[in-house]
């Protein structure tokens, strides 16, 4: 018990205070588990640490100081040892309700720490009210592991207020979809279609894979990630990877992304490289009943038809060919404009036939001294008349 004089001891006595009635006390002690206030009454007051917050990593001495002023609302007037019960933390919660409720009303962008993750969403604490945020509003995206705002500091909106069935509900996706359509708004208003622009890598899949933009996303198809051929574009990128892309088309919000830049077009100097009569080499890349298509550069094919195969007949193409196979080939048609080589491997032979074929004979000589004797002899067996 605290010291009193006689007129305060004798005003105590007198003094009546009920249950559920807020009082204002004066700190006389702090202990680890409880608080014990002068709250001017004939008995003190004690807050136990589970009535004073539900953070049960605070420490009491440590945010609470004798002498310290407090407000408290009135659990029990005699808890059967004479004393009077308060609790700090649930006249902190009305108080904080009354704040959730103002924020919920003019829509007011709250920010708190994260006290609890569940596996359905996150618990967060206003002034000690609580405030519940389900797993779909936590982010714009899917997060299967929520752990990782443990004791973050996070933003919301309160989109559903209802403390008489303890229903309050924050929504930290609202603010996020906002953002981002603030910024898309940006980036689109400054993007223009054959610029090229910086992104990362946000997500991959069979088709294509999702570039960051910084404001949206773009989405590099797998026919626009190279002038060659990809067959898995999870083999070729991975989340976090940076990359300098081209904008190749803009659709209301969507942005399409290609990495096939103009001036790397093999196809710029295919007539030079690729000349009817040329002989070159390149590899089988796939094949039908009627050829198989070579790839001659990456984003070149030619069309080895199966007639062109070989001076043999050939059934199918796989039947002497296989997929990655090197060929050599002559180019017996060029067309730049649709983008079509012809190849034959049976004109490639005869041209090798027809250099063997016109080939000087060799002259099997030992030595230039032998066969000069050798033709001084025959004429020396020649007799002149």
């Amino acid at each position: 018990m605290s010291e009193l004089s006689f007129e305060q001891m004798l005003e105590d006595s007198v003094k009546t205070i009920r249950n559920g009635e807020i009082v204002q006390g004066t700190v006389i002690d702090v202990k680890d588990d409880e608080i014990i206030l002068n709250i001017g009454y004939k008995a003190d007051g004690i807050i136990t640490k589970n009535e004073y917050t539900n953070d049960s990593s605070v420490v009491l001495t440590d945010v609470v100081k004798p002498g310290d002023t407090m407000e408290a609302k009135v659990l029990k007037v005699n808890d059967g040892e004479g004393q009077v019960t308060l609790t700090y933390k649930r006249l902190a919660a009305e108080k904080g309700n009354k704040r959730l409720e103002e924020a919920f009303e003019n829509q007011e962008v709250l920010k708190a720490p994260v006290t609890q993750v569940l596996d359905g969403g996150l618990c967060v604490n206003v002034e000690e009210a609580r405030v519940f945020i389900p797993a779909s509003l936590v982010s714009d995206t899917y997060e299967k592991d929520l752990s990782k705002y443990a004791d973050q500091e996070i933003e919301f909106v309160i989109t559903e207020f209802n403390p008489r069935r303890r229903r309050i509900i924050g929504n930290r996706k609202q603010l996020l979809l906002a953002e981002k359509a603030e910024k898309q708004k940006e980036l689109l208003a400054k993007i223009n279609v054959g610029d090229k622009v910086e992104g990362v890598v946000k997500n991959v899949t069979d088709f294509g894979a999702f570039i960051d933009l910084g404001g949206a996303d773009g989405l590099l198809h797998i026919s626009e990630m190279s002038w060659g051929r990809v067959e898995n574009p999870k083999k070729v990128f991975n989340v976090g990877d940076k990359v300098t892309v081209l904008i190749k088309d803009i659709n209301g919000d969507k942005i399409a992304l290609s990495l096939k830049f103009p001036e790397e077009n093999p196809w710029l100097t295919a007539a030079e490289d690729f000349a009817v009569g040329n002989v070159v080499k390149g590899k089988v890349a796939r094949m039908t009943d009627f050829g198989a298509f070579v790839e001659l550069a990456p984003g070149v094919d030619a069309l080895l038809h199966v007639s062109q195969i070989s001076r043999e007949h050939v059934a199918k193409p796989s039947d002497v060919l296989s997929i990655g196979q090197e060929i050599e080939a002559k180019v017996v048609d060029f067309n730049g404009e649709d983008r079509k080589i012809s190849l034959s491997m049976k004109a490639a032979l005869d041209a090798d036939a027809e250099v063997v074929d016109n080939r000087e004979p060799a002259f099997n000589y030992k030595e230039e001294g032998q066969a000069a004797t050798s033709l001084a002899s025959l004429l020396a067996g020649i007799k002149l008349d």
